[in-house]
């Protein structure tokens, strides 16, 4: 998001609040997963008394750390990108090629939501073996990933159709301009 959009009060709360979900709470929750971890090692080879708990837990936290992680590393654009092919293409193809992906990965997650958050609440009759936490709250961030990841892509489609109709040539979208708090739908 724009730094003008960043400073209105709506542009504050919805950037906090993507905060909390893509960095706060993997934080939280990968610190959990340590700690937990640490304990678990502590009484399996110090008191030679292993607990069982623990690790339904860690299991839990790191998928939630894993998950929502990967919707924050969208937003910042900073995943794995393998770029033979895109380098050695033209600006304007590049631009074609970020619009092409962007709007395949808006479409496909669209369309998982609701199958997603189906099979999420379906898994609500199943729990871990020790700690009877359902399975359904093991497996809540799917449902979150995919609309936040659908909403990145939306997002970046938006500033590349916005450059491919002005004809502007930068290969990069974040080099692009950035769109204004009035181009958000809320």
């Amino acid at each position: 998001m724009n730094n003008k959009f960043r400073r209105s009060a709506l542009g504050r709360v919805l950037h906090f609040l993507l905060d909390v979900v893509e960095l706060y709470l993997p934080m939280a929750a990968f610190v959990m997963l340590f700690l937990l971890f640490v304990l678990n090692v502590f009484f399996r080879y110090v008191l030679n008394a292993p607990l069982t708990w623990p690790y339904e837990l860690i299991t839990l936290s790191f998928v939630w750390t894993a998950i929502f992680a990967a919707t924050y590393v969208r937003r910042l654009g900073a995943h794995v990108e393998f770029t033979l092919v895109y380098d050695s293409l033209s600006p304007k193809r590049q631009r074609f090629s970020r619009i092409f992906a962007n709007a395949a990965v808006l479409i496909t997650f669209v369309i998982a939501i609701p199958a997603s958050l189906s099979w999420v609440l379906f898994m609500n009759f199943k729990a871990t073996a020790n700690l009877k936490i359902p399975f359904s709250i093991g497996y809540f961030p799917v449902v979150p990933f995919l609309i936040l990841v659908a909403g990145h892509s939306l997002y970046d489609l938006i500033i590349d159709i916005r450059g491919f109709l002005r004809g502007d040539d930068t290969t990069n979208a974040e080099n692009d301009d950035q769109l204004d708090e009035k181009d958000i739908i809320v």
